[in-house]
């Protein structure tokens, strides 16, 4: 926690590291008071408290701010520490009223950034908190100081560097967490009856799939197209016997090249996606399918017409999702839409609330059985109507199953690397990608052919982009 500063510190063992590095700079001793009917506490006595005070709260301002700091910001801060010493607290106690008062700021709270080309502290900022979701470290600071962080060459230099620390595993798992919805992978709990194979396990794997697969593509510049079809996926035991896949033994996540015939390969089918877009008892071809035109083509269906919610086709008589969709297309109003929306979700209703594949819908109950992963029980339940995964796209493309769809979805590869583009912006700058926007990702998608469409190039442009290096 950014708050936690300082710690009441046992005897034995060594001070916090985050005590060590706040009060490395002071001279300073450690000074321990005894407590009646209380356990020892270890405190700090300064020499020159206020020197010290304000070398170590300019110190700390400058990082938490990410910025240079005025002389009329550091005389604040030191008014009210220098209040709490002559009250008798402890060094390190009237330092962390310092401390309070800078993490409470809106200095550090907010970007404060003015509109135009961002400054040397705040590109270091804005770079920083895309690719780490930290504040940048001395090196990004010291190249702001400089005035030379804007330099084309200097700044590939450190998106680079960023991108090789471990820290960067952060931009991995927030940003997916944000675009592919994986923070809502526990949002559904799949029916026991219906779904007896879910485990805690495999909401883990599907996790950790996605994100290997993504940090794969993204440590070896492949295609973007591999989010829409892949020869491989990223798969652990558990995982591996969920897909039907063989050979896969542990639970060590590894690259494992698909069989032929898998309709596995890319994001669409991975199970952790399939999951975050239906719910814990049936899937909805209208949610996954406004989920594809958002998440992947960057295209998010127009919100339904006020005018709707009083049209009630009727759909007496009808038994399966399809039948209802096709009732509801038969409505003018309605019908615009759906054309749209409907087709990437029917090419998905091969997978179940958990992304197994299935041929039939499931009903809890009945005379047909699920024999499960542990090889020990098998479940009762009813296998419904047959699914039909076809439709055709509004220009009237016909596609028969999944494997056809993400054929015709490469056809136009460039919506999905300017859907992904779009997303990136979004989550590095904190705004909506606007129609102004629409020559600056024209312009980047356009850098990034050259490289086939490599993740880790269309990272890079992004960041010598205008719009990420203006507000």
């Amino acid at each position: 926690s950014r708050s936690r500063l300082f710690h009441d510190l046992p005897v034995e063992p060594v001070d916090p590291v985050q005590a060590k590095d706040l009060l490395a700079r002071a001279k300073a001793t450690p000074a321990r008071s005894v407590q009646i009917l209380a356990p020892l506490k270890w405190g700090v006595r300064s020499s020159n408290p206020e020197a010290d005070a304000e070398r170590l709260l300019r110190d700390f301002a400058v990082r938490a701010f990410r910025r240079p700091v005025e002389e009329s910001e550091i005389e604040s801060l030191l008014k009210i520490t220098q209040a709490r010493l002559k009250a008798g607290d402890r060094f390190d106690e009237a330092l962390r009223v310092g401390f309070k008062a800078i993490l409470t700021s809106p200095d550090f709270l907010y970007f404060r950034e003015s509109p135009g080309p961002l400054d040397g502290y705040g590109l270091a900022s804005r770079l920083s908190y895309f690719l780490w979701s930290a504040p940048p470290d001395a090196e990004l600071l010291a190249l702001a100081k400089q005035g030379v962080l804007g330099q084309p060459a200097v700044l590939r230099a450190q998106t680079e560097r960023l991108l090789k620390h471990p820290k960067a595993g952060s931009f991995v798992k927030n940003f997916l967490g944000q675009w592919l919805d994986l923070r809502k992978i526990d949002f559904t709990s799949p029916d026991k009856k219906l779904y007896p194979e879910f485990d805690p396990l495999l909401s883990r794997s599907m996790v950790r799939e996605t994100e290997s697969f993504f940090r794969e593509l993204l440590e070896h510049n492949l295609s973007v197209r591999n989010i829409i079809h892949s020869d491989f996926s990223m798969l652990d035991q558990r995982l591996a016997e969920h897909y039907g896949v063989g050979g896969v033994i542990g639970l060590e996540i590894r690259k494992v090249p698909l069989p032929v015939g898998s309709h596995r390969g890319g994001v669409l089918t991975q199970a952790a996606v399939l999951k975050v877009s239906a719910n814990g008892t049936s899937t909805s071809p209208v949610v996954r399918g406004a989920w594809v035109m958002d998440r992947i083509l960057g295209t998010p269906p127009d919100p339904p017409p006020k005018a709707v919610s009083a049209i009630e086709p009727d759909i007496r008589g009808t038994k399966t999702i399809r039948e209802q969709l096709a009732a509801h297309r038969h409505e003018e109003i309605c019908a615009s839409c759906h054309s749209k929306i409907d087709p990437p979700g029917f090419a998905l209703e091969n997978f179940d609330v958990i992304g197994g594949w299935r041929t039939r819908y499931r009903i809890s109950g009945g005379a047909d059985r699920i024999q499960l992963f542990d090889g020990e029980r098998n479940v009762p339940v009813t296998f419904g109507p047959e699914i039909d995964a076809s439709s055709e796209l509004p220009d009237g493309t016909a596609f028969h199953d999944v494997d056809g769809f993400k054929r015709l979805l490469l056809r136009n590869e460039e919506q999905v690397v300017r859907g992904l583009t779009g997303k990136l912006l979004t989550y590095a700058t904190g705004a909506g990608v606007q129609f102004a926007d629409r020559d600056v990702i024209e312009g980047i998608i356009a850098k990034v052919r050259v490289s086939d469409y490599g993740l880790r190039s269309l990272i890079h442009e992004v960041i010598q982009s205008s719009a990420f290096r203006s507000k």
